[in-house]
């Protein structure tokens, strides 16, 4: 029988956080709670969950600000905000602290699960049926879920791999952001946003100067090309 993820919950709301750990626990999840950042801060520094949900606004240290802790020091711990603030700059400010995912309140709790799974499901997934390869500067071992700068291994989140992964796989190919949504966060629909937020990311890593792209580059009205021709 599988194991069900480890989540934590991090929710100054007392309600919210006993119907969202209640419920994850009668799906099999195995949940810790907390109610404010001080405390989750100290959790974390012990063991890790599979799967994050954060509210941004909470007592003690922020959400924002253990998002980029966990990021830094756990960057395949996936992350989803769970907050109020539902603006786009609210999102864009939560994917840029490193979330994977974000829900507004009010939510659906079967839409938390359905997000929770999908997370789970992209960090888990290995692909059988490609075998280690070469791509420019870039060495890729999908197996292993491993990615190789020239001689230097890539620290990547478990989305920022599976974007980057995906690039790989279709190379010179113009890919809308809606078909970055299906095939890499599995939605067939969803805020276009995340996929900007997590293009400018993975650009950090990967182009000597992100502002100037060789390598991931813009097809302005379509979406994005992933190419080592035009990188001299």
């Amino acid at each position: 029988m599988e194991t069900k993820a480890r989540i934590m919950v991090v929710e100054d709301d007392a309600t919210v956080l006993a119907v969202v750990s209640d419920y994850l626990r009668g799906q099999g999840y195995r949940v810790a709670e907390h109610r404010d950042g001080t405390a989750a801060r100290r959790a974390l520094s012990i063991t890790l969950p599979d799967v994050l949900i954060l509210d941004r606004m909470l007592p003690g240290v922020s959400g924002d600000v253990l998002c980029r802790e966990v990021r830094q020091s756990a960057p395949r711990t996936s992350i989803i905000m769970l907050t109020a603030l539902d603006t786009v700059e609210d999102r864009i400010d939560g994917l840029e602290s490193g979330a994977d995912d974000y829900i507004s309140k009010p939510f659906a709790l079967r839409e938390l699960q359905l997000r929770i799974d999908a997370v789970m499901r992209r960090s888990r997934r290995t692909h059988v049926s490609t075998g280690p390869f070469a791509l420019g500067p870039f060495r890729v071992h999908p197996a292993h879920r491993r990615i190789w700068l020239r001689e230097n291994e890539m620290t990547l989140t478990n989305r920022e791999y599976e974007l980057f992964l995906f690039l790989l796989q279709n190379p010179d190919r113009v890919l809308t952001r809606d078909d970055i949504l299906r095939e890499v966060w599995g939605w067939n629909f969803g805020e276009t946003t995340t996929v900007t937020v997590h293009v400018r990311r993975l650009r950090e890593k990967i182009e000597p100067e992100p502002r100037f792209p060789r390598y991931l580059l813009t097809e302005w009205g379509q979406g994005y090309r992933f190419t080592v021709d035009d990188a001299s």
